[in-house]
């Protein structure tokens, strides 16, 4: 029986997987999922899990509960040789070791973009993982608490000062969120006002959101900057050593929470520790019927959709046009790739990838969003409302559908929930410092 390997559980894998195992005959093909992590991330759901809007686990998607035919291996493919048909996996505990297949579906996404700032590595934290979002969230409650017993002053200052780097739809939408859970938080805190809060959004390029036009942008600023942020547009970060920023335009201020979006970056794995051809951005070369190859060129039983993966965008009018790295493509890549391995095991031509967009949706802020397809631009509260219903329909599994509609029908009467939990980021503290105590006190004498 030949062996289907599915490399990365996100979006295109997960779909992969999903349609793969509904769909093959007894028999046919086995399917063999790798990833360390044993679900896949929502990512649309990120920055409404920054903002208390969505519990955490629900923007997760369990890979064992919902891919019940597909053998799920804990671990990260460190190596790829498909000359020989092998990957090396290293998995959470233990030696690396070799695993053979027949069919390499190559889905591993991409990873946070960074840079060589001096303060970042030590201080910033990304947003494309669940984890990522909880600590954000609780480092803001943590803030807050910390701030209200604070005399107004510089370390108050700092604790309250927040910066996003990068102002793509994962760093505006997941900025916009927090700064409106900012200004919701202080109606619990009479110690503080918004003077007291600092939010700054620092983008390279002169515009955000570069998948809206000028002027949808344009208002995303304003509308920002009435909230009291600062965005701060054609700058790029110098430093952040010991929370202490310096940006490119001159401006100096102390921030506590220090949040890096800026844009995507092809893994390690893709880069170094592969025969498969890539570009020179580090991205698997793919055709557009989604077989690793060029036009002139097929690798024989490799595929490759995703993040990863430079998928010719058949759609657009630009020579050489790739398909926009996000959730709408990976998804429906994912679920062609699917079909076109259906295909290719039956002995049948795979199908292209032809997906025209249904335009852009981001979430603002509890109550505003903004929406665009061509030249149809809606803002504000009917925006928001199509993001929310989008999404809960978007979202895999009825499971995860019903139970995000119950956080959001409980949060409309009760509102956001705005207790801390930073402390599991730690969970042996409380019960360490009390051992340690008792250890003391039975050592001293008398």
């Amino acid at each position: 029986m030949r062996r289907i390997l599915v490399v990365g559980g996100g979006y295109a894998g997960f779909y992969t997987a999903w349609r793969l195992e509904k769909k093959l005959r007894r028999g046919e093909a086995e399917v063999v999922l790798v990833d360390p992590r044993p679900y896949m991330t929502y990512q649309p759901f990120l920055p409404e899990v920054v903002a208390g809007s969505v519990e955490a686990r629900h923007a997760a998607v369990s890979l064992r509960r919902n891919l019940k035919h597909t053998k799920i291996v804990s671990g990260m493919v460190i190596d790829i040789t498909h000359a020989d048909r092998t990957v090396t996996i290293r998995p959470a505990d233990g030696p690396d070791y070799t695993m053979t297949y027949d069919v390499i579906a190559v889905t591993a996404g991409a990873v946070t973009r960074t840079f060589d700032v001096p303060g970042v590595a030590d201080r910033a934290i990304g947003m494309k993982h669940v984890e990522e979002a909880v600590a954000i969230r609780d480092r803001l409650f943590t803030a807050f608490d910390e701030a209200a017993g604070l005399e107004p002053g510089k370390q108050r200052r700092k604790l309250l000062t927040v910066t996003f780097v990068g102002g793509g739809f994962s760093g505006v939408e997941g900025f916009a969120e927090l700064l409106s859970l900012a200004r919701a938080l202080l109606k619990k805190y009479p110690e503080l006002t918004e003077s007291d809060l600092a939010f700054h959004l620092v983008e390279a390029s002169g515009r955000i959101l570069p998948e809206v036009s000028d002027k949808p942008g344009e208002w995303v600023v304003n509308m920002l900057e009435k909230r009291g942020a600062v965005v701060h547009l054609n700058t790029t970060m110098d430093s952040a050593d010991d929370g202490h920023v310096v940006l490119s335009d001159g401006s100096e201020f102390d921030s506590e929470l220090i949040v890096w979006t800026a844009g995507n970056a092809a893994t390690r794995l893709l880069r170094n520790h592969t025969d498969l051809p890539h570009n020179q951005r580090g991205m698997v070369q793919v055709r557009a019927d989604l077989r690793i190859g060029t036009d002139s060129e097929v690798i024989e039983d490799a595929w490759a959709a995703g993040d990863d993966a430079a998928v010719p965008d058949l759609t657009s009018s630009t020579p050489g046009a790739y398909t926009v790295p996000n959730a709408q493509n990976a998804v429906r890549q994912g679920k062609l790739l699917a079909k076109n391995l259906l295909r290719s095991v039956r002995g049948k031509a795979p199908k292209e990838y032809v997906h025209h967009s249904l335009g852009v949706i981001a979430t603002l802020g509890l109550g505003t969003g903004i929406f665009q397809y061509k030249r149809l631009v809606i803002k504000g509260l009917l925006a928001w409302l199509m993001h929310r219903g989008y999404h809960v329909l978007a979202v895999p599994t009825w499971d995860r559908k019903v139970r995000v509609l119950a956080i959001w029908l409980v949060a409309f009467f009760y509102g956001r929930d705005i207790v801390s939990l930073a402390s599991v980021q730690s969970p042996r503290e409380a019960f360490e410092t009390e051992a340690k105590a008792r250890t003391l006190s039975a050592s001293r004498p008398g």
